[in-house]
């Protein structure tokens, strides 16, 4: 097998088994257990249709009882008979994804009994999906900020953090309106630590995050917000349900496929074809170009001197970097990775790489990522490309189309964050 077809065939295992038709079903008796009369699904995200979707083909009772709504990313929809399937933007939310979330609040989950059970289903990119401000805050002014702190370099963490205090339904406010129905939460996680909290900014968790720590994100950035934000966050108006709020007391959450889950599939079948495969870690964050000198100094010592792994092998990471934007260039975490990557390494002759964003959009464009090989740098040259100028206008996903590295996948309707696979094969004499 060639390294980009081996590269690219981890990247696929990888996919498939954190996929919601695989992961949901085992999870879908306890829903069912706690189910004595209606099913409310509701939820937002990009794997949050198919998760619907699976729910509807799996479900051990009565379909009758299904009903609901969830919102997902454009071209990321599913069809589905019993519950209605809305698309918005994402990552800079729009009025669909405000009005479908005003809706889902307003009156999905409205007039709901003891009876009653609210299925969420939730994945990463459900914060942008779930636009609706809160009081006095418009939509322009959420967008506004989405911006500023999508190219801060600010982690997924810090950035939910404002999201959830500036929100009407994000940080645990979900959870609040389904009293006094039943809830279980079925999240795919693509957050580093796999904090349900975190995915899609909570709304059916409990938040021990401030007003006050959201403001310290936006002194931290030097982000600009408009006075309505930070009259807002200041004046506690924004301040999220506690752990000890009683509207908890009756919810669920299950996480059910992680970033590990994905590394551990990749690496197993990799073992299958013969390379020894080795996980760094489900949760590396930092800026995607410095991340990038880490995973380049330890494949050329790999290569090397055969430390701390021997060649030929596959080194797996995941997690979610970060891009403090200061070109004008067409970027994505991904690629900044990889341009950076190829940068560091100069063409070695036995080090191949691939990283992608396992939901097939990395950045705000519709291609998953890129791969690299020795070739990369002289291809690039011979096609009049500057590298570091591409890097420094943040400008990779262009970079990696003129070269024909592109990869594409459309939407996987999974989402397990970041995956990167680094392949290091023995010198040669």
């Amino acid at each position: 097998m060639q390294p980009r077809e081996l590269l690219n065939e981890l990247f696929h295992t990888a996919l498939a088994v954190a996929s919601p038709s695989r992961r949901m079903p085992e999870f879908l008796a306890e829903a069912a257990g706690m189910a004595r009369g209606r099913v409310i699904v509701v939820g937002a995200g990009k794997a949050s249709a198919a998760m619907a979707r699976a729910v509807e083909d799996n479900w051990p009772g009565m379909k009758s009882q299904l009903s609901g709504l969830v919102i997902t990313r454009y071209g990321h929809a599913v069809p589905c008979r019993h519950i209605e399937i809305v698309e918005a933007a994402h990552p800079v939310p729009d009025a669909a994804g405000r009005d479908a979330a005003r809706r889902l609040l307003n009156e999905t989950v409205a007039n709901l009994t003891p009876d009653d059970l609210v299925l969420c289903l939730i994945s990463g990119g459900g914060s942008a999906l779930l636009a609706l401000p809160g009081e006095g805050i418009t939509l322009e002014d959420k967008q506004a900020l989405s911006r500023e702190l999508l190219n801060s370099g600010a982690t997924i963490g810090e950035i939910n953090c404002v999201r959830k205090h500036l929100s009407a339904i994000k940080g645990g406010r979900l959870a609040l309106a389904c009293r006094p129905a039943r809830m279980l939460t079925l999240l795919i996680s693509d957050v580093p630590g796999d904090d349900p909290t975190v995915i899609a900014s909570g709304p059916t968790l409990p938040d021990e995050s401030t007003c006050a720590d959201a403001l310290a994100v936006l002194e931290k950035y030097a982000i600009p917000a408009s006075p309505a934000i930070i009259d807002y966050l200041k004046s506690g108006h924004g301040e999220t349900p506690k752990p000890d709020n009683p509207a908890f007391s009756k919810g669920l959450a299950r996480i059910i496929a992680t970033p590990q889950i994905a590394l551990e599939a990749a690496a197993a079948r990799a073992r299958e074809l013969g390379y020894p495969a080795h996980i760094l870690s489900d949760a590396i964050e930092g800026e995607a170009r410095d991340v990038a000198l880490v995973h380049a100094a330890l494949a050329r010592q790999v290569a090397a001197r055969n430390q701390p792994f021997a060649a030929p092998c596959v080194i797996l990471s995941g997690g979610e970097t970060t891009v403090t934007v200061r070109g004008k260039g067409r970027g994505g975490r991904n690629v900044e990775f990889l341009l950076a990557l190829a940068l560091a390494l100069k063409g070695h002759p036995g080090i191949h790489a691939l990283a992608a964003d396992s939901d097939g959009v990395d950045g705000a464009e519709e291609i998953a990522g890129a791969v690299i090989d020795p070739t990369t740098l002289a291809r690039a040259a011979a096609a009049g490309l500057l590298p570091a100028a591409s890097l420094a206008n943040n400008d990779g996903h262009a970079f990696f189309e003129a070269i024909g590295d592109s990869l594409v996948t459309g939407p996987t309707l999974t989402n397990v964050n970041d995956f990167r696979a680094i392949l290091v094969m023995p010198p040669t004499h």
